[in-house]
């Protein structure tokens, strides 16, 4: 008798919560994870792409060209011909945005420079993307 009473117990609890639990990282103070911004909406597309690019430089690009711009990344000295000095005055003032947009996403045999610079063909849908890197290329032209 106990176990019948047991029995209809537990089949009258079951389906009252179809919902499974809530996922839980099992410590009760972590903070919900966040995932990538999405670009664009609600004026967002500016600072993200500014973010974008910001992060590409300081992830890909300071490898060779240093996070000063100086050409003395940390792949730099393994490179012949070294990375471009993107403080050089001669340099900023003889190369276009054009040209540098160019180089970024064909990479530097595309306009007869190092086929060690590669091309970045994964930002060719991200103009504004490219556009923040010319704009960190040319702010290490304004130090000197």
């Amino acid at each position: 008798m106990r176990r019948m009473l047991i029995a209809i117990a537990l089949l009258s609890s079951c389906g009252k919560n179809d919902k499974p639990p809530a996922p839980t990282s099992g410590s009760p103070n972590a903070r919900p994870e966040t995932g990538p911004r999405a670009s664009g909406g609600g004026g967002g597309g500016v600072a993200s792409a500014d973010d974008a690019a910001a992060a590409m430089f300081r992830d890909v690009c300071a490898q060779c060209h240093g996070i000063g711009g100086l050409g003395d990344g940390p792949a730099a000295a393994s490179l012949n011909p070294r990375p471009r000095n993107y403080t050089d005055a001669a340099w900023q003032a003889a190369v276009t945005d054009a040209d540098i947009t160019k180089i970024i996403l064909e990479g530097g045999q595309a306009v007869g420079k190092s086929p060690m610079m590669p091309a970045q063909a994964q930002l060719k849908g991200k103009p504004e993307v490219v556009e923040a890197l010319v704009k960190i290329i040319r702010s290490f032209g304004a130090t000197k």
